[in-house]
């Protein structure tokens, strides 16, 4: 059972890499096994159009958002996680509501308002929309998480005299690095394949991430359009998030239990 599932999950990724490495007439014949391999599909997607570019843009973007998503998140998850006020419950709900929204519910408000900041076909226009559903879940992942710190250790850090950021970044940061890094690759992940606000945003070749670009590479009919170009293109931006996942795996593991169990 177990080889069955691991063969359904894996055989799509196979089968693009296989397709990846073929030429010509063999794209179009069915194979489970390479005849022959060639590399020209990945030399002509970086000198045929600017996908080291592109690459960059979505590295960019995707850091930025992972960066801001966790200070910002750690802050907030703080204060929602140990300061007690009115109204907690009912702001933790509205942020785990917001993530909830589909994107093209808030596609044509969340237009209006990068074009009124003038940031149309600007990478900072993509990081602050991408902000809209990595936030919410930086939050709630790592407020669930600081609920379950002992209460002890923060008050022996204030006994000490440690001040709120003290307490932040050299009480709880230390002990909160399975849970940041299972949201920051998360977060970093939902950045790096997101599709349809970059489409949206995004006008030039300069500015567009690696999703927009594999998208356009299409041609007119199935038989212009360059598979063996989008497969190698495809494979290319996915075989680090593959990697990231399969070196942290043990930390995610360990991030998502104790945000599951301690809250």
């Amino acid at each position: 059972m177990v080889g069955l599932i691991l063969l359904y999950t894996v055989f799509p990724f196979y089968y693009a890499v296989l397709t990846s490495l073929k030429t010509g007439t063999a794209l179009f014949r069915v194979d489970y096994f390479p005849r022959s391999v060639s590399l020209e599909n990945y030399f002509s997607i970086f000198s045929e159009q600017p996908f080291g570019r592109n690459i960059l843009n979505s590295l960019i973007v995707a850091t930025a958002v992972v960066a801001l998503s966790l200070l910002i998140g750690l802050s907030a998850s703080f204060a929602l996680g140990r300061i007690q006020f009115k109204g907690r419950t009912a702001l933790l709900l509205t942020i785990l509501g917001v993530s909830m929204f589909p994107q093209v519910a808030i596609l044509s408000g969340l237009f209006e308002l990068i074009r009124v900041l003038d940031l149309y076909n600007n990478l900072l226009g993509l990081v602050l929309s991408y902000l809209i559903f990595t936030l919410p879940f930086t939050v709630w992942v790592l407020t669930t998480f600081i609920q379950g710190i002992p209460m002890e250790l923060e008050e022996a850090g204030r006994l000490d005299g440690a001040g709120i950021f003290t307490l932040i970044f050299r009480i709880f940061l230390p002990i909160m690095t399975p849970a940041l890094v299972t949201t920051g690759l998360l977060a970093f992940i939902q950045a790096w394949n997101e599709f349809l606000f970059a489409l949206t945003f995004t006008l030039t070749n300069e500015t567009r991430t690696v999703p927009v670009a594999i998208a356009l590479l299409g041609g007119g009919s199935q038989y212009e359009i360059p598979w063996g170009n989008i497969m190698a293109a495809s494979v290319v931006v996915t075989a680090p998030l593959i990697a990231l996942v399969l070196y942290f795996q043990q930390r995610i593991v360990s991030g998502l239990t104790a945000g599951a169990v301690k809250g």
